[in-house]
């Protein structure tokens, strides 16, 4: 009898350091003019720039 042979593993791809593997990341509203603006307790999600959304590293 032939010995079992385990699937392969594929190596866990490495984490996006920008958005730590998430493939998106949250900003604090600011509204009002350049001059006078300020934060407001609203946040807004939008996708890592540098993994596109998919949560791994790029080379």
């Amino acid at each position: 009898m032939a010995a079992r042979k385990s699937p392969a593993r594929k190596p866990a791809a490495k984490k996006c350091p920008d958005c730590k593997g998430k493939g998106e990341f949250t900003e604090t509203v600011k509204v009002g003019s350049v001059r006078k603006s300020r934060e407001t307790t609203d946040r807004q999600t939008a996708l890592c720039l540098a993994c596109f959304g998919s949560g791994e590293a790029t080379d």
